[in-house]
């Protein structure tokens, strides 16, 4: 019997998908990444029958090939945009402006003039230098301010304090917001992708009502929207909740502070929407030992950090892998191909493959539609950049 890293992918593995891909995958030079189009459909149906309360704005920094924005585009998705470049990918096939959100909080001024000439009437923000850049640049448009969140370190893949500012400040933005033209539209924050701690996203409400009353009660503003940003799960090793908990959770949280009478709510899905669609397809390059005693294998594939698996840095994101050989399963250091020494995807977690792997079997890594050609390195050692196929 075929062995995997996780006796969870082996029902995947038998699926009609995996089966598709396989065939489709047999001849062709790797390493590329396959995206199944019907299971991100299967996907945005889950997200839309769990949340029907809620606007789904697809995070397109996660994979923006075109076959996923047009797909998207027909379930009636939106979008959540982060520069310009992006802008133009989904105008150019037909989206229109009332269903486009400049997400970034750090923009170039052109740019918010571009987004606003093209008709972009709702942009985030967390400082005072953007906002009087969009009430100058954008007047009239609906803001919304991204505040920090705690619990970010519960998540597969952390998000840092780049993003944000702490609620005082985003209480002063909204008001600065107000006086300048502009509409002071809600709040968004982003609870960490891959975020296994569903009450993290109690916490960061809880947070968002307090300003809600405060700028109500003290100021006159009445907010519309809150933007609960992504974070939501995609099946990779470790074990997650189900959509339909981190729904029925997140529905609990906003009637208990919002009550009935619930805000626009908005949701930000990127690797939740696509990642389970996805298999990189890679070949072992090199099977080694670094010393005649040494108790573990090294195992070098043609992917690496640079050609799509960088959320393997600090070995965050743990991708599912399936080889066809049925050795029993052996402890083993997984590289890249790569003359950086950075390019080691899994020393320190026990990844296991088989010990009857060799020189030019293929590893299909599940679970690899998000986040892997978008960061996949141009030309480095010379390697272009990760193929993809769209079925």
């Amino acid at each position: 019997m075929s062995q995997f890293i996780s006796i969870d992918v082996e029902d995947y593995y038998e699926s009609a998908s995996f089966q598709r891909i396989k065939k489709f995958a047999e001849d062709k030079p790797t390493p590329f990444v396959i995206i199944d189009t019907s299971i991100i459909s299967k996907q945005y149906d889950q997200m839309v029958h769990n949340f029907p309360y809620a606007d789904v704005y697809y995070a397109v920094k996660a994979n923006p090939a075109e076959e996923i924005l047009t797909l998207l585009r027909d379930r009636g998705s939106n979008f959540d945009i982060a520069s310009i470049y992006e802008l133009d990918m989904v105008m150019k096939i037909g989206v229109t402006a009332d269903r486009i959100s400049y997400g970034n909080t750090i923009k170039k001024r052109k740019d918010v003039r571009a987004f606003f000439e093209q008709g972009v009437r709702m942009y985030a923000s967390d400082s005072e230098a953007d906002l009087r850049m969009i009430a100058e640049e954008a007047p009239g448009s609906k803001v919304y301010v991204r505040i920090l969140t705690e619990g970010t370190h519960t998540a597969d893949w952390p998000l840092s304090r780049k993003f944000g500012c702490q609620n005082e400040m985003a209480c002063d933005l909204l008001i600065l917001a107000k006086e300048l033209g502009l509409v002071p539209y809600g709040i968004s924050f982003h609870v960490g992708s891959q975020q296994r701690d569903i009450g993290a996203w109690d916490s960061a409400i809880a947070k968002v009502k307090g300003i809600f009353e405060r700028l109500r009660d003290e100021h006159d503003i009445q907010l519309q929207m809150i933007n609960l940003g992504g974070g939501f799960p995609a099946n990779y090793i470790d074990k997650t909740n189900e959509l339909t908990t981190y729904a029925e959770e997140i529905k609990h949280f906003l009637h208990e502070d919002f009550g009935d009478d619930l805000p626009r709510i908005i949701l930000e899905p990127g690797r939740s929407l696509i990642s389970n669609a996805g298999i990189l397809v890679s070949e072992v390059v090199l099977i080694s030992k670094k010393s005649y005693n040494a108790l573990e294998r090294w195992v070098f594939t043609d992917v690496g950090k640079f050609s799509g698996l960088i959320e393997t840095m600090d070995e965050a994101i743990k991708f599912p892998i399936y080889t066809e050989k049925n050795g029993e399963l052996d402890k083993c250091v997984i590289a890249g191909p790569t003359c950086d020494s950075a390019d080691i995807m899994y020393e320190h977690y026990s990844y296991g493959l088989p010990t009857d792997l060799e020189i030019g079997d293929r590893m299909y890594w599940l679970t690899a539609g998000a986040y892997t050609t978008t960061y996949s390195a141009v030309c480095f050692n010379g390697f272009p950049p990760l193929a993809a196929y769209y079925l």
